[in-house]
């Protein structure tokens, strides 16, 4: 099974959703749209784990200089297959290392059911195995939204729109076609992801610099799970 690996530079910016059309409107006359897009882009859905006292998700707010996030993600509810995903923090860099898994066995995690990762052969399954149980983790929330993107091979760099953020804790089926979600993102705002290697190419960089953005830290796992947490905490 072969595992995909990609470490770069991660910057998120906040737009207001006319920006967002306009600036991807320039990005598709010099950058290949992903094949995915479509004509409105396309659906991305996660389900993410978190110890049982949240350890990600604290550390995600606190802004500690090491941390992780594990997920499974489909894109569509239909597919017969999930990614595990580890994403981690690393200086000013993100390790993003995920692998295919079969539909039956990422249905098992998703009921916190870890034991098939040990069917897979490669380290990294074993790993993900590892940190699931050493250290309590349970599924947590599902995390839909749209997303348009445009890639470049040079320097791997990345830009994505994102908008139409939805959670749900009441059911963590990743794929399940009756979830009832709740939005966790103003409908006017598009998120801006910029990912690259190295450098941005400079025309690329003149493009992103016109626009009017703010810098965000805000991860969608926490954007979903800010509601929830903060019941818990005063309980």
């Amino acid at each position: 099974m072969d595992i995909q690996k990609v470490l770069r530079q991660e910057k998120k910016y906040l737009l207001a959703a006319e920006q967002g059309a306009r600036l991807a409107a320039k990005l598709e006359k010099v950058i290949q749209g992903d094949p995915h897009n479509g004509e409105n882009g396309y659906m991305v859905r996660s389900l993410y784990f978190d110890t049982l006292n949240n350890k990600d998700y604290e550390e995600k707010m606190a802004g500690t200089e090491v941390r992780r996030k594990v997920r499974l993600r489909v894109y569509d509810p239909e597919d017969d297959f999930a990614l595990i995903e580890i994403k981690q923090k690393q200086g000013g860099n993100q390790l993003k290392r995920s692998m295919k898994i079969s539909r039956e066995h990422a249905q098992k995690l998703s009921e916190g059911d870890y034991s098939p990762l040990t069917q897979y052969k490669d380290p990294f399954a074993g790993e993900v195995y590892g940190i699931l149980n050493m250290s309590a983790y349970i599924p947590r929330t599902i995390i839909e939204y749209r997303r348009k993107a445009f890639i470049m091979p040079e320097n791997s760099i990345r830009i994505t729109f994102d908008s139409q953020i939805n959670a749900t804790e009441s059911n963590r089926d990743l794929f399940s076609q009756n979830l009832l979600f709740y939005p966790v993102q103003n409908p006017w705002k598009v998120i801006l992801e910029v990912k690259y290697n190295g450098f941005l190419l400079s025309y690329v960089k003149n493009i992103l610099q016109a626009a009017d953005k703010s810098e965000i830290a805000v991860s969608k796992y926490c954007m979903g799970r800010a509601i929830s947490y903060s019941n818990l905490q005063m309980v």
